[in-house]
């Protein structure tokens, strides 16, 4: 079991890639995209797991050197007047960096040792005695031993090998957006609410950012200005900068809308395939992601080698390790917390935001779960 398979070109990905190959197997990895996707929102890992992952990856120190810092965040009303300030600290756990950034290092650690293919994607796959036979949008067939997705929460090869999304993605009730504006909007972070919606500018996510409350909308997913008709109506009529923000975004070259959604599926392997990252634990905006997909990556790839490629042995003990690590994708929604569907429950929010006991907890808490499972040495 030495030929393996990955979809997706992210975080998961190119992780598996990199260890993979350094196991001994023979890599290649699909990616949809035509290129690594550069910027995109900042990602952040927390905890001594995280940080020794890194750090065996042999990236801890790229990663602090492009790391992005808290950023403190006003909360304000609509007349700009500070409300509550949501700390860096909080939000950036022990290392932040922007998503491009993190695949960019992931890509270069391991493209010297695999096959890239961009720009294409698997139509199909067969799993036979010997293998999976794959087929793809451009790429003639080929047999590979495993396939692995680390394709994000709207998985193909989820949907191939496991069933339809709508059986294993459950949507929380709202939506959210990043979009690179070149408007400048003041020196300071800030954020702005009302009932069910959400906005800000300068934050950790992009320079603009948006969550608001909505049920399953239809739209194309790869249609920069379908997704801005959608953001443009879903904020009609908000006050504080909220229609300014939305012009910009209007003349924005990278618009990104989806939904907040959660991956529920009781196991992460199917026969010769296996889920890595948002496709098999994914939660938007639950804080956890890149940490899970890292670390995902780690021990998949370490208990393949330790099974000397026997998938079923490998993936069993995947499973056995990961179901109890990856709990915390099970829980919580983050659309509630960051955009309140009432007048109070924002206020009671941005009181949280105020209390440093609240905050201190929320922070340990998060170093907990992160940390929540000891990691063999492969």
């Amino acid at each position: 079991m030495r030929n393996v398979l990955i979809s997706g070109a992210s975080i998961g990905g190119p992780a598996l890639a990199y260890w993979l190959t350094r196991h001994g197997f023979q890599v290649t990895v699909v990616e949809k995209a035509p290129a690594l996707r550069p910027g995109g929102q900042a990602v952040d890992f927390k905890g001594e797991t995280h940080l020794t992952v890194l750090r065996r990856t042999g990236i801890l120190d790229d990663v602090r050197r492009l790391q992005t810092g808290g950023t403190d965040q006003e909360i304000v009303d609509a007349n700009g007047r500070k409300l509550a300030l949501l700390p860096g600290a909080f939000t950036a756990g022990d290392l932040e960096i922007k998503r491009g950034d993190l695949a960019r290092i992931l890509y270069e650690r391991s493209a010297p040792h695999c096959e890239y293919v961009f720009g294409d994607s698997i139509t199909s796959l067969t799993e036979t005695p010997g293998g999976v036979q794959v087929t793809f949008e451009r790429t003639a067939p080929r047999t590979y031993d495993l396939v692995v997705g680390a394709d994000g929460i709207h998985s193909n090869v989820r949907r191939l090998a496991f069933g339809p999304e709508s059986d294993y993605v459950r949507h929380l009730g709202y939506y959210y957006a990043l979009a690179d504006v070149e408007e400048d909007f003041g020196p300071m972070p800030q954020m702005y609410n009302e009932p069910g919606r959400m906005v800000a500018t300068g934050g950790p996510k992009a320079p603009a950012f948006f969550v608001f409350a909505s049920g399953p909308l239809t739209y194309d997913r790869y249609d920069g200005e379908q997704q801005k008709a959608v953001l443009a109506r879903a904020y009609q009529g908000m006050g504080w900068q909220t229609a300014r923000i939305i012009e910009a975004v209007r003349r924005s070259d990278s618009v990104y809308l989806d939904s907040i959604s959660q991956v529920r599926i009781d196991r992460y392997t199917q026969g010769r395939v296996a889920l890595l990252g948002d496709a098999g634990y994914g939660n938007t905006l639950g804080g956890f992601g890149s940490g899970l997909a890292l670390v995902g990556a780690y021990v998949l790839a370490g208990e393949l080698a330790a099974a000397g490629g026997d998938h079923r042995a490998a993936f069993a003990e995947y499973e056995r390790l990961f179901k109890q690590y990856a709990r915390i994708a099970r829980n919580g929604n983050a659309g509630p917390f960051l955009a309140p569907p009432t007048a109070a429950r924002i206020r009671m929010r941005n009181w949280m935001f105020r209390s440093s006991l609240f905050m201190g907890l929320m922070t340990k808490m998060g170093d907990k779960y992160a940390s929540d499972i000891t990691l063999k040495s492969y």
